[in-house]
């Protein structure tokens, strides 16, 4: 059987920011095919968001399907770590590394608890990104459209994202929110402050947009979501002069939307408001993901069963937090998130309770036995 420890300590040590290609994945590969995964690893994309290295992992041809999904890029370490950021070291009953939490460690815990299972019971598969911390255009998309052409389809899919916040077990996540970023610019003319007239200050039109982008209320939100919310995240004119009337205003939306809503409609909803203030506004947006609720039932069921089995403890249902890549493979199957505690993920000094790793190997082959039996 694999020690869930000792293979998050060698992932540790590869290091993988964001896209992650090559020795990451060796680490991972070496640890599958002994215990009778065949391996699928390709690269995809060009620059600037690309290339990425992404791997399918299947095992067993059973009617049942089980499939966990994950990443194992991360993000840059930052400054100031007590020890080497890469160094998979053990102090005091904790784990550090870049991506201990997010998410190397519930890899390795999955693949721990799928060296326990009966390989002849069901089908198991993984899906590991090396960009779901990056823009995630090669990432996981690219393995659903790999799992298309080779017929994979799951029955449930449970992605390892640090979901616990006080305490292992203690927050699983059924849906995210969606988003999406919206760029506003509005044309102006350039000319003298002294010859207004000469002129065409676009600042107060994109004022005017503003303030009335401040006074929407999307929506009160839902039974399993929290209201959505409209952000202003940047506002630029980029004039160096005090005596020049700017030829350019831009501004930037982020929205995150409940599932009330959807990501085209809203850049949509945000045009018209341009329109009405400032006509000939250009208006932009990028949908990162819609929103998604797998309502409870058998699925978040089963997992909440095997975390109590293991911790006692009875985990909240809950879509808050950020997008993760779920927001992709919920249109495959149901999926819900349950991972490590996510109190030090991104942070300097990153770290995972030893015995929180094995604890949740312990809930991830028990996931894994009651799913696929």
């Amino acid at each position: 059987m694999i020690d869930p420890v000792h293979l998050t300590q060698a992932l540790l040590r590869a290091d993988s920011v964001t896209p992650a290609r090559g020795t990451v994945f060796d680490v991972l590969e070496a640890a599958l095919v002994p215990i009778g995964f065949a391996v699928d690893r390709f690269v995809v994309g060009a620059a600037p968001d690309g290339p990425v290295e992404n791997l399918l992992a299947t095992r067993g041809d059973g009617p049942r399907h089980l499939a966990f999904a994950g990443h194992v890029d991360v993000v840059p370490p930052g400054e100031g770590w007590t020890g080497s950021p890469w160094s998979g070291e053990v102090r005091g009953g904790l784990l550090y590394g870049r991506g201990a939490v997010d998410m190397k460690g519930a890899v390795a815990a999955f693949v721990a608890a799928a060296s326990r299972s009966d390989a002849d019971k069901g089908t198991l598969s993984l899906i590991i990104t090396g960009d779901e911390e990056g823009p995630a255009t090669y990432g996981t998309v690219a393995l659903m459209e790999r799992m298309a052409a080779r017929g994979i389809v799951p029955e449930l899919c449970l992605v390892g994202e640090p979901t616990s916040t006080e305490r292992l077990g203690d927050m699983v996540k059924i849906g995210r929110r969606g988003s999406v970023n919206i760029w506003i610019d509005v044309p102006g003319r350039q000319g003298h402050v002294a010859y207004p007239h000469l002129a065409d200050n676009p600042i107060p039109r994109l004022i005017a947009v503003l303030a009335e982008i401040e006074t929407v209320v999307l929506d009160e939100g839902t039974d399993w979501f929290q209201p959505s919310n409209i952000e202003v995240t940047d506002i630029t004119v980029g004039n160096p002069a005090h005596n020049v009337i700017p030829a350019h205003a831009s501004a930037r939306l982020s929205i995150r939307f409940n599932d009330r809503h959807r990501g085209d409609d809203l850049i949509t909803r945000i045009r018209k408001i341009a329109d009405r203030h400032a006509p000939g506004a250009v208006v932009t947006g990028k949908v990162s993901g819609e929103a998604f609720l797998t309502e409870p039932g058998a699925f978040s069921t089963l997992l909440s069963e095997a975390i109590v089995a293991a911790t006692g403890v009875t985990p909240a249902l809950s879509t808050t937090g950020g997008t993760s890549d779920a927001r992709f493979l919920s249109k495959l199957c149901p999926v819900v998130e349950f991972g490590l505690i996510n109190a030090t993920m991104h942070k300097v000094d990153e770290a995972v309770a030893v015995e929180d790793l094995r604890t949740l190997a312990d809930i991830y082959a028990d996931v894994i036995e009651r799913a696929l039996r």
